[in-house]
């Protein structure tokens, strides 16, 4: 990795030394020089450069067009982050609005902002608004439920399998009623005719990919409240694909690896006007 440090700019204040998660840098004494000693141990993190003052890391990761100050005065404030944390609902109530391009790169935009293990960023995204795409989707994911359904209505392993499965007797009831109500009057209660997907991937034998997209997806989901745009977890979807060996949702989509997360992405026919408490606060302080 080519990482050095310009001694006509550094001030020797070790903030890149302190920073820096794999040791990169190292200073014999508080404003002695600071030297590069394991540039091969470097993840391409940006801490060092961000943490600057002075501008005097030069890394082949981060010119200067790709480092850019922080104006701190137009960051929320605690209070205006809690709320939007504690407004944020997955609205079910969708128009048929589409939502608007710019609105998705923005989502993406700061779901790609979230941290990564050890920095690897292999978190990716297959961003679905075809109609037909979309309803794909319904219908594989319906075709899960059906066959999960006679599983859990077998005559003699039925009982015994929704008794093993934590919620098996409330999700045969839901399973029948997402069924019904898509045979009978179409409606979709999979993505709730939503008219945007985002799939989050990464790609096979990644470590910490699930833990990564879900950091991803927590990101994109306020940024979706901020944009007033209404976001839902997928949990059937990702069942049905997680149950799927052949991975024809995947494959469909030209995905190689594992889809971890998909937030649906609807406008909403109108904007909930209070917040609800959580149930009280469990946390143990030692």
């Amino acid at each position: 990795m080519n990482i050095a440090i310009d001694p006509r700019c550094c001030i020797r204040c070790g903030r890149c030394v302190r920073v820096c998660p794999s040791q990169v840098f190292g200073q014999a004494a508080a404003q002695a020089a600071v030297a590069v000693e394991r540039p091969e141990d470097c993840i391409g993190c940006g801490h060092c450069a961000a943490a600057c003052p002075a501008g005097a890391v030069n890394h082949a990761d981060f010119p200067a067009e790709k480092v850019h100050p922080v104006d701190r005065t137009q960051l929320p404030t605690p209070e205006q982050l809690l709320l939007l944390c504690k407004a944020r609902r997955s609205n079910r109530a969708l128009s048929r609005e589409p939502v608007p391009s710019e609105y998705v790169d923005r989502i993406l935009e700061a779901a790609h902002a979230a941290p990564t293990a050890s920095n690897l960023q292999q978190v990716s995204y297959t961003v679905l608004t075809d109609p037909a795409d979309l309803r794909f989707v319904v219908e594989y994911t319906l075709g899960f439920c059906r066959r999960m359904l006679r599983l859990l209505e077998l005559p003699v392993l039925g009982p015994l399998v929704r008794k093993a499965v934590n919620g098996g007797e409330r999700y045969r009831t839901s399973i029948h009623r997402l069924l019904d109500e898509y045979d009978r009057h179409g409606i979709d209660r999979v993505l709730r005719g939503a008219t945007a997907l985002i799939l989050i991937h990464t790609p096979a034998g990644c470590r910490f990919g699930a833990a990564d997209s879900q950091l991803a997806y927590q990101n994109g989901s306020l940024m979706a409240e901020a944009l007033g745009v209404s976001q839902i977890y997928t949990g059937f979807v990702l069942t049905a694909a997680r149950a799927d060996r052949k991975k024809r949702l995947a494959r469909r989509f030209g995905i190689e690896g594992t889809i971890h997360a998909g937030m649906a992405l609807g406008m909403p026919e109108f904007e909930f006007p209070s917040y609800v408490e959580r149930k009280t606060l469990d946390a143990v302080r030692r």
